[in-house]
């Protein structure tokens, strides 16, 4: 089973990078926004509390994205080829309790992180905004949450170079450059488990 966690700063090109991944290799796409932006949809009081949270670019605290986390793991088809964590974790808590999580299920995940110039990405999170209307592609939240990343997730890469399974990805370049990058980690990691 091959599961990937995709990790980068904001507006490195996750979403657009698991899509690609999802596509030519058949996993279940986790987006942590996505489910979570549903729950805020919802109008629920969890929805209302992370919308709160995410509003000012902080991130959901752990013990509501482990639950979040499990539920899907458990919810996967039998003839599951695997999954790829878009957005999760973000914490060396969130990481270590994924790690965790993935033995419970005899599974195990390598992190391709894409690296991206920090003026490159607020350039795309402010072109983003244009498009899309979301309310945290402001230059202020894009800041702060550039600097969450900073503090928060960019430490989970020691955590998983330290384990063995990181794996850097020139994320400057076009789409389709970035994705060959990804395809050559993919496959050399599927030959090693052949």
């Amino acid at each position: 089973m091959l599961n990937i966690i995709l990790c980068g700063a904001p507006g490195s090109g996750k979403g657009t990078q698991s899509g690609f991944i999802t596509e030519k290799y058949g996993l279940q796409h986790l987006s942590t926004g996505d489910v979570l932006r549903a729950e805020i949809a919802s109008g629920s009081e969890l929805g209302k509390q992370i919308d709160a949270l995410i509003s000012q670019g902080n991130l959901v605290p752990d013990e509501m994205m482990y639950g979040v986390i499990e539920n899907y793991i458990s919810s996967l088809p039998k003839d599951s080829k695997g999954m790829i964590f878009d957005g999760y974790p973000r914490t060396v808590a969130q990481a270590e309790s994924l790690t965790e999580l993935l033995k419970k299920y005899n599974m195990e995940a390598i992190m391709i992180d894409l690296l991206v110039d920090e003026q490159l990405l607020i350039q795309r999170l402010i072109e983003r905004g244009k498009v899309s209307g979301r309310a945290d592609d402001n230059l202020n939240t894009i800041r702060h949450r550039i600097a969450v990343y900073h503090n928060q997730t960019e430490p989970i890469a020691h955590y998983y170079l330290h384990h063995g399974n990181y794996c850097p990805v020139n994320g400057n370049h076009g789409m389709e450059d970035v994705f060959l990058q990804i395809e050559r980690i993919i496959e050399r990691f599927l030959e090693e488990r052949r």
